[in-house]
């Protein structure tokens, strides 16, 4: 019996496909950039025929080199969140671009319905705010602006990234599956539908949306005609909640942090649905044979993508990895702050409006001060959020971290000091791509629980915190000073 699991690992600025056997060793990788398009302040599409080009691309390189389609036992799918698509359910071709998380354009409509009094009620039912960040607005303003959505009548579809490929992949099968449902704002936590009272506040027809199926089983397969014989897709969930899943965040209270293009924590509530008075978000880890797994959760807009910026927007950076290199050159920050509200700022603030600023410069400040104030930020944001965890109940012994910025050493000692905890790194950074194909695994019955398909995960390396408590208390006070007078303006 094949073992080989493939992923499809579609992220907000590249999309690839990865080849792992069932013990979690990667044996291949095939990545594409993707556009990014800004066509005024605030605003980020995709084209989604792109993704799904590029996507159908990537698999059929790892195809190959698993040598067919029948060498390759199930495919797990893990995606940028809240990005919505609307396409063609005869072709499956899109409508227009796809509105992608990080777009404010809804933020009018969010603080209309605020004013209305709806958001304590949207809290309630999906434990998320009332913000552009999530998908349900975006539809809302898809159906209201562009006359070719609403033209396509019953042949409307609207879906996250997921169940835009997996339409694609199948022929036309319309699903989503749970863990990306919760981040719409259209799904109650306790619901297994799609919620009619929250559909109504953006006039979405529900005949546009997908079926809401589990995270690990017979979510679907692919065409028969697509890679020389149908594959079984049997994992999906939103690259968060992957990536809880692949630090083995399995237990109530393991928390982990993802710093890709933003910043994601992310810790595991189990069955309960989290409340939080902290303007945290409660959401669907996964759900499995019909059962939900919960988690508390603090989103950063801006991480990754930062420095990108930095590099290639502003030139401050030659390449990503010279951030290191100048933040260990200067011995503290000279009193430089930088809040990076590139896109408003997220968790426990919540501000779409506010924009990023750079602080306490003088004649004495070198571009190397700059850019360790860029890295300090993401220990900063994260502080934050400790704090609205904590105030919540839920008090981190220790943080699990990943993603593409993890690989700064520099950064992650900068965690541990600022946090005031261990902070543990694991030898295979992409844990995203590792959540889905555990997943999958899952789902196609090669382990009977993401316990078991825990095997797959190797280990990890402890940084400890070694900072003088005087020095930590000065430097995050000048964080917070930064920070209002972002959020005064």
């Amino acid at each position: 019996m094949a073992q080989n699991i493939l992923v499809i690992d579609e992220g907000t600025t590249s999309t690839r496909a990865m080849l792992f056997d069932r013990q979690g060793m990667l044996h291949g990788s095939q990545q594409e950039a993707l556009q990014q398009f800004y066509p005024a302040p605030g605003l980020v599409e995709h084209d989604a025929k792109e993704i799904w080009d590029k996507t159908l691309r990537c698999c059929e390189k790892m195809i190959e080199q698993a040598g067919g389609a029948d060498k390759i036992s199930t495919i797990g799918i893990t995606n940028q969140r809240e990005t919505v698509v609307a396409w063609d359910k005869r072709s499956g071709e899109p409508l227009c671009r796809a509105i992608v998380w990080q777009d404010r354009r809804t933020a009018e409509t969010c603080n209309r319905l605020k004013a209305e009094g709806l958001e304590p009620m949207v809290q309630a039912k999906t434990g998320l705010l009332l913000d552009p960040y999530f998908s349900g607005s975006k539809i809302g303003w898809m159906l209201e602006h562009y006359p070719e959505v609403r033209a396509a009548g019953d042949n409307l579809a609207f879906g996250t990234i997921e169940s835009y490929l997996i339409y694609r992949l199948s022929g036309g099968q319309h699903v989503t599956d749970a863990s990306n449902a919760s981040r719409t704002m259209l799904m109650a936590l306790d619901g297994d539908d799609w919620d009619n009272e929250l559909l109504a506040m953006f006039d979405i027809p529900k005949s546009a949306l997908p079926r809401i199926v589990d995270c690990a089983g017979e979510i679907s397969c692919t065409a028969a005609d697509m890679f020389g014989g149908s594959i079984a897709i049997s994992g999906a969930a939103g690259d968060q909640q992957a990536a809880t899943i692949g630090q083995a965040c399995l237990e109530v209270g393991q928390t982990k942090a993802t710093f890709g293009t933003g910043a994601f924590i992310l810790t595991n509530s189990g069955d309960i649905a989290p409340r939080s008075e902290n303007r945290l978000l409660s959401t669907v880890l996964y759900q499995h044979q019909g059962k939900r797994t919960y988690a508390l959760e603090g989103s950063v807009f801006v991480a990754g993508s930062l420095m990108q910026w930095l590099r290639d927007d502003i030139g401050l950076l030659k390449f990503a990895g010279e951030s290191e290199e100048l933040a260990r050159s200067v011995p503290d920050n000279g009193g430089v702050y930088l809040v990076p509200a590139l896109s408003g700022l997220g968790a426990p603030h919540w501000r779409a409006d506010a924009t990023a600023s750079i602080s306490g410069l003088s004649f004495s400040s070198k571009k190397a001060h700059i850019a360790r104030a860029a890295l300090e930020s993401m220990s900063y944001q994260c502080h934050d959020l400790k704090t609205a965890f904590s105030a919540d109940g839920v008090d981190w012994q220790n943080l699990r971290i990943d993603g593409g910025m993890v690989a700064n050493d520099w950064m992650v000692q900068d965690l541990a000091d600022i946090l005031d905890i261990t902070v543990e790194r694991p030898e295979f950074f992409e844990t995203t791509a590792l959540g889905a194909a555990m997943l999958a695994a899952v789902g196609s019955g090669i382990y009977a629980s993401l316990a078991e398909a825990s095997v797959m995960i190797s280990g990890l390396t402890a940084y400890e915190p070694s900072l003088d408590d005087d020095i930590r208390a000065e430097r995050l006070a000048g964080w917070q000073r930064a920070v209002d007078g972002v959020l005064r303006t």
